[in-house]
């Protein structure tokens, strides 16, 4: 089966559109007037975060950053030869008890960043030369990106938007993003509810998951990728493989197959170590690293749904050193 191929010089971003037509304005402005009674996530918490409130995010009127910089190890079509304009947003609205950055999404470490500060980010990782913009953990701050991007568009922005998400994304959001990320890269956690309510702390997750995917899917369809490789457009789902199988892998794969199909692309991923939480007092179960088998077996799995796997020969080649 073919990859979808584009010419870079024929690309243009998709918010392009909507600010050359005068709809972005109003979509900040719509965006913005959600953040007063905020259910811009699937916690649906209330909060009047105009006036600075929090929840479970701990974000309120104003993002924080804990830091941007090109990023050299996120998947090749991103990375490419100048690494992909990464955005670390803090504050999380999981509560993963093995996240890797705990820090940031529990502790919200980070330097406060109005929107011309965000919009001047994005500058500058466009005039270092990375390839996109990429946004990490931007499911509790989707007004404020679109008021740093209206900025940012301004002042000549034009690289590929990429919207990089747990996934535990309300529809309402999503919409304030559609016409405005080129490509959606969620993870998908959990496939069981009360796996997800005793790692992640949101029985909903995997509801949510599902109908976020599906909608981001509809939104931008396949990946598209440049003539060298590069993506310019389309999804790309992770999956975050787990100590015994506890994500449920196979019913991810085979869901993946059946509602978005076979040109679906997915990074099958070896990255989890025991962090945050995770202890021999609490969740012993996954106080332990993945073994080769256990990804050898997500891999193919994967691959028996028909799905297209990113390229992981190095990551096998580094897990049997």
């Amino acid at each position: 089966m073919a990859r979808a191929i584009q010419r870079r010089s024929s690309f243009q971003p998709a918010y392009l559109s909507l600010w050359q037509s005068g709809e972005l304005v109003v979509r900040v402005e719509l965006a913005l007037s959600r953040l007063g009674d905020c259910v811009l996530c699937p916690r649906d918490c209330h909060v009047g975060r105009l006036a600075d409130k929090f929840a479970v995010c701990r974000s309120g009127r104003y993002v924080r950053v804990s830091s941007y910089f090109p990023h050299f190890g996120e998947e090749d079509c991103l990375r490419g030869t100048r690494g992909s304009g990464t955005i670390f947003f803090s504050g999380c609205n999981l509560r993963c008890v093995f996240c890797q950055n705990f820090e940031v999404s529990w502790k919200v470490e980070g330097e406060i960043a109005p929107p011309a500060k965000l919009a001047s980010m994005m500058l500058e990782l466009q005039a270092r030369g990375c390839h996109n913009i990429n946004l990490v953990t931007p499911e509790h701050v989707v007004p404020q990106i679109l008021e740093g991007l209206l900025l940012a568009i301004e002042g000549g922005l034009r690289l590929p938007l990429v919207y990089n998400t747990s996934a535990y994304d309300s529809l309402d959001s999503l919409e304030l993003m559609h016409g405005v990320a080129d490509i959606y890269m969620p993870d998908f956690k959990f496939w069981d509810a009360e796996m997800a309510r005793r790692y992640v702390r949101a029985p909903n997750y995997p509801d949510a998951a599902r109908r976020a995917i599906k909608e981001m899917q509809r939104q931008v369809g396949p990946l598209v990728l440049d003539e060298n490789g590069l993506a310019l457009r389309g999804l790309i789902v992770r999956h975050l493989v787990m100590p015994g199988d506890i994500g449920g892998t196979r019913e991810i794969m085979q869901w993946m197959a059946r509602e978005l199909g076979p040109d679906t692309y997915v990074n099958v991923m070896a990255q989890y170590y025991p962090a945050g939480k995770v202890s021999d007092k609490e969740h012993a179960e996954i106080n332990r690293c993945l073994t080769l088998d256990e990804f050898l077996e997500a891999l193919d799995v994967a691959r028996e749904a028909g799905l297209r796997c990113l390229d992981q020969r190095s990551v096998v080649r580094a897990m049997m050193r």
